[in-house]
């Protein structure tokens, strides 16, 4: 049975590793990064109250985070810093946790759900594009990828609940 929970300190090590895999980091908002580096990034994740850990069958399969906008925008969250164990590709675990997020977020008033995506990431741009998401807009060369002499350009894509 999937259970989604907050991340804890003690998931550190389950989360460098699945956010330093080569199949993930390109698609994160980081490089590669020895792991004492990544401690003050992870950290961030757990003090921001919105990051959480996806397991199935007692292991970690996947990582989210949600932000919720204040003020006007209250019914709008963000969703991001996504990634689900490249060995588990193929299950349904990414359409299994993002679909109970959205559940979630419905459930809880939001209207409107944001994301960003790598313009390269044609997986994820099709993922999200058959869950409904819409890209509203391009931001163009975004960021650099340590090692890339081109910048990419992230699509911001949104989803609106009826």
């Amino acid at each position: 049975m999937p259970l989604h929970r907050p991340a804890a300190p003690s998931d550190f090590d389950a989360v460098f590793d699945l956010y330093m895999h080569e199949r993930v980091v390109p698609y994160l908002g980081y490089d590669p990064m020895p792991r004492d580096d990544f401690r003050p990034i992870f950290q961030g994740l757990l003090d921001s109250g919105g990051f959480f850990i996806f397991e199935v069958d007692g292991r970690l399969a996947g990582f989210y985070r949600v932000t919720r906008y204040p003020g006007r925008a209250q019914h709008v969250a963000s969703l991001g810093t996504l990634a689900v164990d490249p060995t588990l590709h193929g299950r349904g675990i990414a359409q299994t946790m993002v679909t109970d997020v959205l559940a979630r977020l419905k459930a809880e008033g939001v209207r409107r759900v944001e994301l960003m995506a790598e313009s390269d990431n044609a997986t994820a741009l099709r993922f999200y594009a058959r869950l409904g998401f819409v890209q509203e807009g391009t931001l163009r060369q975004f960021y650099r990828r340590a090692g890339e002499a081109d910048f990419i350009d992230e699509h911001l894509m949104a989803l609106l609940f009826d």
